[in-house]
């Protein structure tokens, strides 16, 4: 039911009963848990000992930007790179985006991550926090550089996260800090912003990360509140079989729904499987909110869980990795 963040390098005593409860599905690292490769690997290892049952241990390591883990790991390219490339060679550019995929998946394995949440489908237009992480304003460029990540992310034994559905880059505001309103209709979203996300579903995508932005032409709700969003288009139209993912309800944007009690209660009511609490200090709030309640269906867990991991040392001596390591660091080269 619950994806937590840990406070630091090393796990708690009050960390490891809350790893136990059976309403956690997994913990999420961020740069405040992070040294070294040696370090964070001890730590993924220390949270799995934690429990007998499995969970997910996961990260947003997108490149750019967005990337929790840099020190001895390939520095990635912010997706934009990529979408600039395409606008001249497209061909090239599907290459680089599953190079991409590949080496940073491939990465995440290798020290026991199972998710990375990626790819970003939102369209680079206007938003404040999406910007590079973005791949491109054109959705037909971004759907097939998103088809192509999502591929090369299953080759390294890594299921793909599309986010933010059903589409962050149109607005302003960053949903971290402020509420987001997009006042499009529902058709104006459909043949924009939704078109990765639909022909990333229609390839098998296994999850599906909702955004906090609100679209009152189909529903007043923010998105990942909304059943209109979640079971009547997501599942129903689209026909998504995959797990659903909530943003992190710590953001500004989620407080609309209330308490932390009142936003996982918003959430799973609306359809979504797994809610992500990223912030440790509430934590302790969101277990209790959930105390009594279901554990999360195992085999959402089972379908997310990495596969195909290679040791550091196999990756390291891979020479696909040298090229692709190459190719891709010298994006942010050029295009400083």
């Amino acid at each position: 039911m619950l994806i937590i963040g840990i406070r630091d390098k090393q796990l708690l005593p009050v960390e490891r009963e809350w790893i136990r409860s059976p309403q956690v599905s997994g913990v999420i690292l961020f740069m405040r848990n992070f040294d070294s490769r040696e370090q964070v690997a001890a730590l993924i290892a220390d949270i799995r000992a934690a429990r007998t049952q499995p969970l997910l241990i996961c990260v947003d390591q997108e490149g750019g930007p967005v990337q929790r883990f840099r020190a001895e790991f390939t520095r990635l390219p912010a997706l934009a790179r990529i979408g600039e490339i395409c606008e001249r060679d497209p061909r090239r550019a599907l290459e680089l985006s599953g190079e991409h995929a590949w080496l940073m998946a491939s990465e995440m394995r290798a020290i026991d991550i199972d998710l990375s949440f990626a790819p970003v489908l939102d369209l680079a237009i206007r938003n404040v926090i999406v910007g590079e992480r973005a791949f491109h304003a054109d959705p037909k460029i971004v759907s097939q550089l998103g088809l192509e990540y999502v591929r090369n992310m299953r080759l390294a034994g890594m299921a793909a996260t599309v986010k933010h559905f059903p589409g962050h880059g149109s607005v302003r505001e960053d949903t971290h800090v402020e509420k987001a309103v997009d006042a499009r209709s529902l058709g104006e979203i459909r043949n924009a912003d939704m078109i990765p996300f639909v022909d990333a579903i229609d390839a098998g995508a296994e999850a599906v990360m909702m955004g906090h932005v609100a679209y009152p032409a189909v529903d007043a709700l923010p998105a990942g509140y909304s059943p209109v969003w979640i079971r009547d288009i997501l599942r129903g139209e689209l026909g998504f079989r995959g797990a659903v993912f909530s943003d992190d309800i710590s953001m500004a944007a989620a407080e609309s729904a209330g308490g932390i009690g009142a936003r996982i209660a918003a959430h799973r009511d609306a359809g979504c499987d797994i809610v992500l609490v990223c912030k440790p200090e509430i934590v302790p709030e969101a277990l209790a909110a959930c105390r009594g309640a279901g554990a999360c269906d195992p085999d959402v867990i089972a379908a997310l869980r990495g596969r195909v991991a290679p040791t550091w040392q196999s990756l390291a001596d891979n020479p696909q990795r040298a090229r692709a390591a190459a190719r891709l660091t010298a994006l942010e080269t050029v295009s400083a």
